[in-house]
């Protein structure tokens, strides 16, 4: 007994059934013939449609399916690129073929599924009960899904309804209710698949090969940002290149999508790691160089992210025993007012003055470093009108009264020139009857009154012995409403 029992061979301990060797070799074949004969997705769907599903429980059936599911991402990939980006010939028969060849791989996705979970349901009395879903197996339909379910070049309608469709069999199948929670895993769990997605992105996301698979950076980006706190912090290695890769590059639009994939870290990693290693200096040296940028959507990307790392690399300074005088608040914002005092551009001018503010709030009584500059500023947008939406002149007026409110010692010599830029403001949105909404108009004079009132109480009544003959002379209007506001502030 015990020389025939050392004699079976490793085949007759799988699970019984006929059907279940010859099924498992015929879709190993099937699987391997995908790369070279596209016309095996056929056969493949056939063959997964007849298959018994109890041989997918053996740790060698989730292999082979491991190998089977990175097939079938591969062969609905989108056509390769160049290293640089460029796009080889013929492409748009290219994009038409993978299109056609995404729906039947959705299909043949959603039916392995539909087997995996049939495996569960289809156990003997008295056996083990079946394993998960393997992680390979959700980690590269997770991928084909996510690279077509939006629409892109190599997409149609009905390859996007399969592969939307198969992302919601993938939460489902695993136990979920949403796609983050796929990603992290549940509460306490964190055994999430975002770790095996990135696994499997690795090669795609190197700085040689990035630029070849156009979906790779979409993949990335799509599930990086629907990890958050505290689950995002075990994969910062893996996640942290790819996006200073993406911020890096020629092409504005992979610019701004990495900067954002770097803002969702920065918000969603403790600033102990981004510390370590200079994470947080390398980054801020990348969104730095950015502000040389001329591109709007950049810039308002790169300065909200700002916003939010300087904190952070400020308390990694003082931890290294730097001093306040080397802050990088100061270095951002004189940059940022010197674009601004020469810029002309209107929707550059309306991102700046947005973001402003929130710098002055930040830096505090320490703007003072900056009043001669930023006072440059100020009167010079509040000369100029950008548009009937006013964004800019709006932006400008919360920095002039939050600059009010910090520095109010510095303002009493600056009075006589703040008071004058204001007095026009209001002037000129009285009279001037262009295309800017009532609304509009009702804020600028709301916000300009704001910083009359806040002068007048740094400066000791000034602004309201300077107004009193001013208030006397004006017709009834929202002017004259203005200044009786002023005079009548406490």
């Amino acid at each position: 007994m015990a020389g025939s029992s050392s004699g079976r061979s490793p085949s007759a301990e799988r699970e019984p059934g006929p059907a279940a060797p010859s099924a498992e070799q015929a879709l190993l074949r099937a699987g391997l013939a995908l790369a070279e004969r596209p016309g095996a997705l056929r056969e493949l769907s056939a063959l997964l449609e007849a298959a018994d599903p109890r041989w997918l429980r053996g740790s060698a059936g989730s292999a082979a399916l491991g190998r089977l599911a990175a097939a079938l991402g591969g062969l609905a990939a989108p056509p390769r690129r160049e290293q640089d980006g460029a796009e080889p010939p013929g492409r748009d028969a290219a994009l038409a073929a993978v299109a056609e060849r995404a729906e039947r791989v959705g299909a043949a996705f959603l039916v392995l599924l539909q087997k995996l979970e049939d495996a569960r349901s289809q156990q003997p009395p008295g056996a083990a009960a079946a394993g998960p879903v393997p992680q390979r197996v959700l980690g590269h339909a997770f991928i084909f899904a996510v690279t077509h379910k939006d629409e892109r070049p190599w997409t149609t309608a009905r390859s996007r309804a399969v592969a939307q469709e198969l992302l919601e069999r993938l939460v489902r199948a695993a136990g979920c209710g949403s796609v983050e929670e796929f990603l992290r895993g549940k509460e306490g769990d964190e055994e999430g698949r975002f770790g095996e997605v990135m696994g499997l992105l690795k090669q795609e996301l190197t700085k040689d090969t990035w630029k070849c698979n156009p979906a790779s950076k979409d993949v990335f980006s799509w599930s990086l940002l629907r990890v958050s706190r505290p689950w995002l912090c075990p994969h910062l290695e893996r996640v942290l290149p790819p996006a200073l890769l993406l911020s890096d590059d020629f092409q504005e639009e992979n610019k701004v999508l990495g900067v954002r994939c770097l803002h969702h870290i920065v918000l969603n990693v403790p600033g102990a790691d981004l510390c370590q290693f200079n994470r947080a200096q390398v980054v801020f040296h990348a969104l730095y160089n950015h502000l040389y940028s001329r591109e709007a959507p950049l810039i308002q990307a790169v300065l909200l992210c700002l916003l939010d790392l300087l904190p952070v690399l400020e308390r990694c300074q003082r931890r290294q025993g730097h001093g306040r005088a080397t802050s990088p608040w100061d270095q951002v914002l004189q940059l940022v007012l010197t674009h601004m005092e020469a810029e002309h551009r209107l929707a550059l001018r309306r991102v700046y003055a947005g973001t402003l503010p929130a710098f002055v709030t930040r830096l505090g009584i320490l703007i003072v470093r900056h009043l001669k500059r930023l006072e440059r500023v100020i009167l010079g947008y509040l000369e100029v009108s950008d548009g009937p939406g006013e964004e800019a002149r709006l932006g400008i007026l919360e920095t002039l009264q939050c600059t009010i409110e910090h520095a109010w010692p510095r303002m009493p010599c600056r009075l006589p020139v703040l008071l004058k830029a204001l007095l026009r403001l209001l002037w000129d949105v009285h009279t001037e009857r262009g295309p800017t909404p009532e609304p509009v108009r009702a804020a600028l004079l709301h916000r300009a009154t704001q910083c009359l009132i806040l002068l007048d109480r740094c400066c000791q009544g000034q602004v309201k012995v300077l107004l009193a003959g001013l208030h006397s002379c004006c017709e009834e209007s929202q002017l004259q409403e203005c200044l009786r506001k002023v005079q009548e502030s406490t």
